[in-house]
């Protein structure tokens, strides 16, 4: 990892919009370490006032739609025909044996690649929930703060947890296959109730009709759910990454709902203080003196059938409400 630079040096260079200096930027608030968790605060508060002014747009999908590649279509299309930037946050799933991720997402983005109007940045997932990084939130305001008026987050697909890219993002676009046969009852009903657009990927060639056929199906089908708060009715469009036919109208969609007012961004900026809150009280806990002295013993009698899970999260959480809040680190203790 490179040497940290001066607090006002990362200041500048993100305001200035440098590429390398968002990119070091970015590797340090992603760093676990401790003595970095300060300067990204820092770091954060100052370039607050230069946020804020982006189109925020999540993209998820199910395995094999296309979503990189539909990245790299609508990423022209905003550089070419509409003389705008980009930036491109794509999270990849980090094994859960080695915890390493592939990181290839710029190899998939050719056109993108190579543009200076756009700045991708892949991210590991870390094991973190919703299909984002850890610290997507953070990424996105410093991407702001150097002058991206278009953010697109790639998630790393339909899972469990995929709705908390909703929770940051102005539009929530889901991409599908026309022939995936009972996909869209098979998701999660809470990405369908969330989402605020669907396209239909890969509508070329012989494959026309059945995304058109498609199409009818899943508009049919959003229909059934209650309209969102704010009014707003999600569509279905078809596309085409390969031709580019229908990529345009997908981006007019994300830009008629962004005409609707609506309360998103500031309930989200309370979503991710309470998230912030429970990881910083985590961190709190597995740091207490007494809980990192115990925790071993209790994992390894869990594991060997002595006492239940129950019982041992009960001990841990006594143990950490007796010592009270430790501000001093597990290797101190």
């Amino acid at each position: 990892m490179p040497s940290r630079l001066p607090l006002q040096r990362y200041i500048d260079g993100v305001a200035a919009g440098e590429r390398a200096i968002l990119a070091r930027a970015i590797t340090l608030i992603e760093s676990t370490l401790p003595s970095d968790a300060d300067l990204a605060v820092h770091l954060l508060d100052a370039v607050l006032p230069l946020t804020g002014n982006s189109v925020r747009v999540g993209i998820t999908g199910v395995p094999g739609v296309g979503k990189s590649t539909f990245i790299d279509a609508l990423g022209m299309h905003l550089i070419r025909d509409r003389d705008e930037n980009l930036a491109v946050l794509s999270v990849d799933p980090s094994s859960p044996i080695s915890g390493g991720s592939i990181l290839g997402d710029k190899t998939r983005m050719e056109k993108l690649a190579v543009e200076e109007r756009a700045f991708i940045r892949p991210s590991p997932s870390q094991g973190h929930l919703g299909g984002v990084a850890r610290r997507t939130r953070e990424t996105i305001l410093l991407c702001e703060a150097a002058g991206y008026k278009n953010i697109l987050v790639e998630t790393v697909g339909v899972g469990q947890s995929e709705t908390a890219v909703r929770n940051m993002t102005d539009f929530f676009l889901l991409l599908m296959l026309a022939g995936a046969g009972d996909a869209l009852q098979g998701m999660k009903r809470g990405i369908i109730e969330m989402l605020d657009g669907m396209a239909i990927n890969k509508a070329d060639g012989d494959n026309t009709l059945p995304a058109q056929r498609a199409r009818a199906v899943y508009e049919g089908a959003l229909h059934l759910f209650p309209a969102s708060a704010d009014g707003w009715t999600p569509r279905v469009l078809t596309c085409s990454s390969l031709t580019g036919e229908g990529i345009e109208a997908v981006w007019q969609m994300v830009q008629d709902h962004r005409a609707i007012p609506n309360q998103r961004r500031r309930n989200q900026a309370l979503q991710w203080m309470d998230e912030l809150t429970m990881l910083g009280l985590e961190d709190l806990f597995r740091k207490n003196c007494a809980v990192a002295a115990r925790l071993p013993q209790l994992r390894q009698q869990v594991l060997e059938g002595r006492t239940t899970p129950f019982a041992a999260s009960r001990e841990l959480l006594k143990q950490f409400d007796r010592g009270g809040v430790d501000w001093q680190s597990a290797a101190d203790c």
